[in-house]
């Protein structure tokens, strides 16, 4: 059978746009065939898209607040009716299996329709003196265009996570998916088509498309999610134009389990936090400290679940674990467990890529792992579960706090006190007794080198708009 290769183009001031330069080609990661083929990217597509968002920025801004939403609402609408069909597509660009891929599509759409709720009760215009002969106002103005670059991982739901308060606030965006995972971000773009022109522009490409992006003289926002490296390549272009960018990097997420609780769930929990979406999650489970006390059976649990998590193309019934998304990033996550192995550390389950195509890993467990070790330090972004075993819960904290990353952190326990202690993490997100709890609705700001700038809430109103104070003397307000 043969394989239909898509051919894929920017979308620029709402019109579909060949590329210039160098295309390149998408590969199934389950099956390592082509599937579609996009422009690498170049200064001039991105100089086009970035001039076709300023020109419509300010229409999209002199529009009623409920007007903007109303097309917003629309979009939501949309992509909650082609959420399956997203999720398709992600599988064929990434390898995600679709029920997952699905679940978070919509938990995506959730995420857009709560920041359009956000924006109703969000003062854009807050009155802070009028006694007659003074009017003191703080009005909340967009930044006009801004670049909006995300992962692979998960193209639509990271593209939703920012995208609903940017363009609410009345910003025009330049979103620019992954090469590596194009195919719903164009999807996604289609299906916002009754857009004004240029308020939504998509340009595609490597770094040939990003950096230029990143740098360009007339985005007032970059709102970036990816790699460490290309954080502060963001951040250094952000302090050479004076402007603001939200970063959210990478992580390297500790688990603390703690004495007393329910091993079999735990270890179900742990299992899906260090698996689902074949470990590419930023705040996947990358450490996991285990109380002594509970050790032994808690590994033993977490083995058995591992065993479970099936390998196959993400179409296949009962498949939990799809590919990785290339060949680079398996051998980055075989590294590490390699690494482990020279230095000691025992494989209970999983550590060898499997004799087919694709680029697949098992779920693996290690024990005897040491804080030093590779897989402990860097950010492995695969299905592998290191666990450490602790004396004390106290210790399981100290050291789940010990790292130059600061995303997120779970916590299994069922004592008050310890579920207390949690708050002082000095990271972005602490979940306690339950990995994504609340769903993807969250307001916080990355620590360490997991990035900067706060989203969610009111915090990405904040971050998409800039402050300005109108004072009125003697004039009446009318």
């Amino acid at each position: 059978m043969t394989t239909t290769v898509t051919t894929l183009r920017h979308r620029i001031g709402g019109a579909w746009v060949a590329g210039s330069g160098d295309a390149i080609d998408l590969v199934d990661p389950a099956t390592e065939e082509v599937v579609a083929q996009l422009p690498a990217g170049s200064p001039e597509d991105v100089d086009a898209a970035v001039r076709a968002a300023a020109d419509a920025q300010p229409a999209w801004a002199a529009l009623p607040l409920e007007e903007r939403l109303a097309h917003l609402e629309r979009l939501a609408d949309a992509l909650e009716e082609h959420a399956a069909e997203l999720a398709e597509l992600e599988c064929r660009e990434m390898g995600k299996p679709v029920d997952i891929g699905e679940a978070f599509v919509r938990s995506g759409v959730d995420v857009l329709r709560a920041s359009i709720a956000d924006a109703r009760s969000y003062a854009f215009v807050e009155v802070q003196v009028d006694d007659g002969t003074q009017r003191k106002r703080v009005l909340r103005r967009p930044l006009g265009v801004v670049a909006q670059i995300v992962p692979w991982n998960f193209t639509v739901a990271a593209t939703l996570l920012g995208l609903g308060p940017l363009l609410a606030a009345g910003n025009a965006v330049v979103l620019k998916p992954s090469e590596r995972a194009p195919l719903s971000g164009v999807r996604l773009a289609e299906l916002a088509g009754h857009l004004p022109a240029g308020v939504l522009n998509v340009v595609l490409g490597d770094r040939r498309a990003g950096e230029p992006l990143a740098d360009h003289p007339d985005v007032g926002l970059v709102h970036f999610t990816g790699s460490v490296p290309s954080g502060r390549s963001v951040a250094r272009s952000a302090a050479g134009h004076l402007r603001r960018a939200v970063l959210e990097l990478g992580g390297k997420d500790p688990v603390v389990v703690d004495a007393g609780v329910d091993v079999a769930a735990t270890a179900e929990a742990v299992a899906f936090g260090a698996f689902v979406n074949t470990g590419q999650i930023c705040t996947s489970m990358e450490r996991i400290y285990v109380h002594r006390d509970v050790a032994d059976a808690f590994l033993d649990a977490l083995v058995a679940q591992a065993e479970q998590w099936t390998m196959g193309e993400g179409h296949e019934p009962g498949v939990k674990l799809g590919p990785l998304v290339d060949e680079r990033q398996r051998r980055i996550v075989h590294e590490h467990v390699t690494d482990a192995v020279r230095q000691g550390a025992q494989v209970l389950v999983g550590g060898e890529a499997p004799d087919r195509p694709g680029w697949f890993y098992p779920a693996t467990v290690l024990s005897d792992v040491r804080d030093d070790m590779l897989v402990m330090r860097e950010e492995t972004f695969g299905p592998v579960a290191p666990v450490v075993v602790v004396d004390s819960f106290e210790e399981g904290l100290r050291r789940a706090a010990d790292s130059r990353f600061g995303l997120a952190a779970t916590v299994y326990t069922t004592d008050p006190e310890h579920a207390a202690a949690c708050d002082a993490l000095p990271v972005g997100v602490v979940w306690v007794n339950e990995w994504q709890g609340g769903g993807l609705e969250r307001t916080y700001e990355p620590a360490g080198e997991s990035g900067m700038g706060a989203t969610g809430g009111h915090a990405a109103y904040d971050a998409a708009t800039r402050p300005v104070t109108v004072v009125w003397s003697g004039v009446s307000a009318g």
